[in-house]
């Protein structure tokens, strides 16, 4: 593992209800700096739930979160990518007209300093910028090999391939903290054993924690340095990938059945 010390992400007593429903009840955990981190649980369980209020899209009810030590809740939801949390999402959201490069480009845009009359201007001080911006956007495009396609419209280009496009827009980003949500969703076996071999050069290579909701029970047990488990709302495991796999309430929400 390439755990580097102390919790990046720290969860405490988080509730949020819809209605009468209890979405999420009183979730704690903790996400060391450095690793890569599996949420599961059955559908329903509160996963895309707890990655919302993550991302701000949710507000909770109760409870606090922190990133880096700090108060997330407190941050407006625009702020969150600068911040250094970025998310990929169950459903692409890509401008299917728009090339390879420039989808993952826009995603920088975040960073940007120079301000709107700047660049509108090509002040030299934008165009440092835009130029980083490119070179960055290049390099992450060879890392997720993107290169063949990257002049391409995303709209053109096979579903994984896609995927691998909205990846690279969240890194370009400079995350410390990466949400991945179901990223193998809709992938075949190859480009599965291929994501596992990205999450790991993700971390390794750049530098950046992970945190996924993945139902790819295979993925998640072989990537993940710590597993979080999920059921109606609530924490019911938190350990190894070996410790959660044999947990007997982990067995009893996908099978129904206690361990043997």
């Amino acid at each position: 593992m390439a755990l580097r010390g102390g919790a990046l992400l720290n969860v405490r007593d988080l509730s949020i209800r819809f209605g009468g429903i209890v979405a999420l009840d009183r979730v704690s955990f903790s996400v060391p700096e450095g690793a890569i981190a599996g949420l599961i649980g059955p559908n329903g369980a509160g996963k895309t739930t707890l990655f919302n209020c993550l991302s701000r899209l949710y507000r909770p009810s109760e409870g606090t979160i922190l990133f880096d030590g700090r108060p997330l809740l407190a941050a407006p939801r625009h702020r969150i990518a600068a911040l250094g949390i970025g998310r990929t999402f169950q459903n692409l959201a890509l401008f299917r007209s728009m090339s390879v490069l420039d989808n993952v480009r826009i995603g920088g845009h975040c960073r940007m300093r120079a301000g709107f009359l700047a660049h509108a201007l090509a002040l030299p001080r934008a165009e440092r910028e835009e130029a980083a911006l490119l070179e960055q956007v290049r390099l992450l495009i060879d890392l997720l090999d993107l290169g063949p396609v990257a002049e391409r419209p995303v709209g053109a280009l096979p579903f994984g391939t896609q995927k691998r496009v909205e990846l690279a827009r969240a890194l370009v980003t400079r995350p410390r903290l990466l949400l991945l949500d179901e990223p193998a969703g809709g992938l075949n076996h190859e480009e599965v054993d291929q994501l596992r071999t990205r999450i790991r050069d993700i971390r390794d290579r750049l530098g950046v924690t992970v945190l996924l909701v993945e139902h790819h029970m295979n993925l998640v047990m072989t990537v993940s340095d710590q597993v979080v488990a999920l059921d109606f709302g609530r924490i019911i495991a938190d350990g190894t990938p070996a410790e959660v796999q044999g947990d007997a309430a982990v067995v009893r929400a996908y099978l129904g059945t206690p361990a043997a």
